[in-house]
């Protein structure tokens, strides 16, 4: 007599693909941020806000944090959600649009203002599709 146990392979793998796809995505997505910081101070845009600088290290730092929280709404929505991936790419547009307004208003130069902006945009643009991939439509 055999007893045959039921699982859900699908959504393991679906969830240990979209994890790893995430974290991949989370690691390449703080490595440019910080390239694109390095490459904006290398050609002489400061990175002081109200005459404090943020420190290179600030990027992949940050960037990891928050593409980590979009990783983990990833991974709610794709259970919970009727429509994971279109539920998670208007909330993650959203945020980022909202994580532009503190670079818009902050004391700093209009070039410190627009490189700041373009960390943020090249974040998501590596974050967000990668992600939105592995989320059912």
């Amino acid at each position: 007599m055999s007893t045959t146990t039921a699982t859900t392979p699908a959504r393991t793998t679906g969830t240990a693909a979209l994890i790893g796809t995430g974290l991949a995505a989370t690691a390449l997505a703080s490595a440019a941020a910080t390239a694109v910081a390095a490459a904006g101070t290398a050609a002489g845009i400061s990175l002081d806000i109200d005459g404090a600088p943020i420190p290179i290290l600030s990027f992949p730092q940050l960037t990891a944090i928050f593409s980590l929280i979009g990783l983990a709404l990833a991974v709610v929505l794709a259970h919970k959600a009727r429509r994971p991936r279109r539920t998670f790419v208007r909330t993650t547009v959203a945020l980022t649009a909202l994580s532009l307004v503190p670079d818009v208003i902050a004391a700093a130069t209009p070039d410190t203002k627009a490189l700041l902006i373009l960390t943020h945009l090249v974040a998501a643009a590596i974050v967000i599709p990668a992600i939105a991939r592995r989320l059912a439509r």
